[in-house]
Formats: C-alpha cells, structure tokens, sequence
C-alpha cells in the first residue's frame, strides 16, 4: 500500500493564518515572522517566470509570441480586425467539429483562436494606463464639483442668516427714553471724587463729618424740658 500522498495547496492561506502570527502576544515575545525580502531577480507566480526589472506591460516578442499587427498601429482598427478574425476562426472551428470532427486541422484553429484572444488581452491591458489617467480625472472632477455645490449650498445659508439677522434688527423696539427719567450721574460722580479728596487730606471720612457738624449745630437743652 502506497503512502498517502501530502496535498499542497496552489492558494494562499485564509488570512486568519497571517493573523494569528501577528498578535499582541506574538509581538511581545517578538515571534513574528519576518517581512520577505526583496526580490531583485526573477520570481515564480502562478506558474509562470518573471523577471523584476520586466515591465508592467510586456512586448509580445519576450513572452515568445508572435505579434500580428505592426509595431505603429491604431489600436482600436487593429482590435476590430482581431474580433474580426476571431469571429471567422470561430466559424470554421465550428464547420470543421460538423464535417470532419478529427481532422488535424482543429488543433490549428483552436490554436489560432488562442493566439488571437492572447492578442486582444494585450491590446487591451496597454489600455489600462489610460484607463487609470481617465478614472482619476473623472474622481478628481468629481470631488470638484461635490466642493462647488457644498460651498454653493454654504454661500445661500450665509445669505439667508444675513438676512435673518438684519430683519431682526430692523424689527427691534426703539429704546431712546424719555430725558426726564434720566438721572444725571455726574453729579453723584463729583461728589464721590470730592469725598475721596478731602479723606485723602485728614484721614476723615467726610460722611463722619457731615454728622458731627450736624451734631455740633444742635440746640442745646435741659433734661428736664426733653423728658416732659
């Protein structure tokens, strides 16, 4: 009896597996796994071999396809022509499955078919950074006139409290009083400062003088004549 045979997975862990390594006690024991080190040579994804320096769009001619269409072209003539083609190659794999289903020639034309997808995945990935320049420009426009309409909408709720505030304003009660209910304070004012002046002089309240000059000016009488 054979040995079970071990079953790698081509996928990647769940994320819990990551995050366990991680945790809090993970980190205070300083078991975490190390990040991984750059690559600066070539690397192995999905099957296939990459190299770091290759660029993110790679020419047909270093995956070791033959390339259809000139080095200068129009790119959406050259894809119509490719959906063309593919569409005609369809057809005849089709007619070669109904009259003759092993002749040879159905390898070729799934073969073509696959050349011809191959080439329309590449015309459409150089796309792709016009295709971002293009979202961002939109998102970008987008946030521009989310800022306009929200200062907009401000500047007429600033103009409705201006208007709020000045028809307040206008509808307040007139609040000048009658001159004869005032009181004229300066007076009371030149006495206080008078007052504070001669205490300054002697060191005697005035008020205590007040009273003793009154005091002094009283009539002097008997007692008899007081209790009767």
């Amino acid at each position: 009896m054979s040995a079970p045979q071990e079953q790698v997975s081509s996928l990647p862990l769940p994320p819990v597996q990551y995050i366990s390594n991680y945790s809090d006690e993970m980190i205070r024991r300083g078991r975490t796994p190390k990040p991984p080190m750059p690559i600066h040579d070539s690397y192995a994804m999905f099957g296939n071999q990459f190299n770091a320096d290759d660029t993110i769009i790679r020419p047909l001619e270093s995956q070791g396809i033959k390339r259809l269409y000139p080095q200068h072209f129009d790119r959406r003539r050259e894809l119509r022509k490719l959906n063309h083609s593919l569409l005609v190659n369809f057809l005849d794999l089709i007619d070669l499955l109904v009259q003759c289903p092993d002749s040879p020639r159905r390898t070729e034309k799934v073969e073509d078919i696959s050349l011809l997808f191959i080439h329309i995945h590449h015309l459409l990935n150089e796309f792709r950074p016009h295709q971002a320049r293009e979202t961002l420009r939109v998102m970008m426009e987008l946030q521009r006139r989310q800022r306009m309409e929200t200062s907009q909408r401000f500047l007429v709720h600033l103009d409705r409290v201006n208007q709020i505030l000045n028809q307040a304003i206008e509808n307040l009660p007139d609040t000048d009083l009658d001159s004869k209910l005032l009181i004229n304070t300066q007076d009371f004012d030149n006495d206080d400062s008078k007052a504070k002046e001669d205490a300054c002089i002697d060191g005697v309240n005035p008020y205590d003088r007040l009273m003793c000059d009154l005091i002094d000016s009283m009539p002097l009488t008997s007692n008899s004549d007081t209790f009767q």
